[in-house]
């Protein structure tokens, strides 16, 4: 009966697994991508960045240089300062100074029935001079001087209300890191997959673009002001469809962000990303819980097996379940080298075995504790 339930769990793991994997992660790492824009200087729309930022001084100091760098002649910068308390508000002043595309709007208090995020995103929207809306944060860089234009495309050019992009993280030399860039491509290559298929259940507030004019259309973050986080991934989960969305695969339109580098300010942001899941659509529960559960159904039975029939000295068997362990890593590594060519123009260099495992411990534990989670806090 033991050995039986161990098959049965390896089972059907590895068939849920081997979905996922081929047919739904396969859509990103080796599909068919279309080829972005045809845009002329002529036909370009306006577009306004918009960045909120909370004591970004030194992040602003080299992005906003960086962004006036772009490609594209039709756009602005709106930085929202919200609440900060250092030099911020002095840096935005010398930078309009040299910069006249460059505008800022101030949050000097918060209301108490919504969160500061939300609230400085709101703001700096509705003030926006253009319709089309690219959002990012102020410690991320664009990847290319073709950010703008290859981001807003779908929605300048093909009447698209989303477009979601990639966004890293730089690499450094740790397992932290290593974690980082893993989880991180794991992640995108769920809501991009889905998103392939037809069915976007989220995105990253790193790299997302919309139109203001649907933003004040549907009233902003309505049903989900008073929730911390959330501004980007539970907005699309709410409004995204196979029809008015579009996944943007192109190393040139991606940002690029500056990682944490302790475990302790890794984990704070983690419990908050997680925490907005417990938030979505339950159809779009289920996507990312049907691989996680299949993921740790693999593992549990796998190891389980192994473990019975090397006791047992069933070397046969044993040989053919470790031979399906390393069948399916050697696909996962494979998936993860497309993966991320394709998005960001780098094979990578994460650990998959090692990491693979460890995100059973990631997602289950640290999944759970973020789900239960009343204390979430932006800045």
């Amino acid at each position: 009966m033991g050995l039986f339930l161990l098959w049965f769990i390896f089972g059907i793991g590895i068939s849920v697994q081997a979905v996922y994997l081929l047919l739904i992660f396969g859509r990103t790492a080796w599909g068919k991508i279309s080829s972005g824009s045809k845009a002329t200087s002529n036909s370009e729309e306006g577009v306004t960045v918009l960045i909120a930022a909370h004591n970004e001084y030194k992040n602003l100091k080299s992005l906003i240089p960086k962004l006036f760098e772009q490609d594209y002649s039709k756009f602005d910068v709106m930085i929202v300062n919200d609440r900060s308390n250092d030099r911020t508000k002095r840096l935005l002043e010398e930078m309009m100074a040299i910069y006249p595309k460059l505008r800022s709007v101030t949050v000097k208090y918060t209301p108490s029935h919504v969160t500061a995020k939300k609230f400085a995103l709101t703001l700096g929207i509705k003030v926006a001079k253009n319709d089309v809306i690219l959002l990012t944060d102020a410690d991320c860089m664009p990847s290319s001087d073709q950010w703008i234009r290859k981001m807003t495309a779908p929605v300048r050019e093909e009447g698209k209300t989303f477009a979601v992009g990639f966004s890293g993280y730089q690499e450094q030399n740790s397992f932290l890191n290593r974690w980082i860039q893993f989880e991180t491509l794991m992640t995108a290559l769920l809501y991009f997959s889905f998103g392939l298929w037809k069915a976007p259940f989220m995105a990253v507030g790193r790299n997302l673009c919309y139109r203001k004019s649907f933003f004040m259309e549907v009233k902003a973050f309505k049903g989900i002001w008073h929730l911390e986080g959330g501004d980007d991934d539970l907005f699309v989960n709410q409004y995204a469809t196979g029809k008015n969305s579009a996944m943007v695969i192109d190393p040139e339109s991606t940002t690029l962000s500056i990682p944490k580098d302790t475990w302790k300010e890794y984990l704070v942001q983690k419990k908050r990303h997680l925490h907005a899941g417990k938030f979505y659509r339950g159809e779009d529960k289920r996507k990312i819980g049907f691989y996680s559960l299949s993921h740790a159904l693999f593992w549990l039975g796998g190891l389980g097996l192994l473990v019975y029939f090397g006791i047992g000295q069933a070397w046969e068997h044993f040989l053919i379940v470790f031979g399906i362990i390393v069948l399916r890593s050697l696909l996962v590594w494979s998936i993860f080298r497309s993966a991320s060519k394709k998005l960001s123009g780098k094979l990578g260099s994460m650990n998959s075995w090692v990491n693979d495992l460890f995100y059973l411990v990631y997602f289950w534990i640290l999944g759970t504790v973020s789900y239960q989670a009343k204390d979430i806090k932006w800045k």
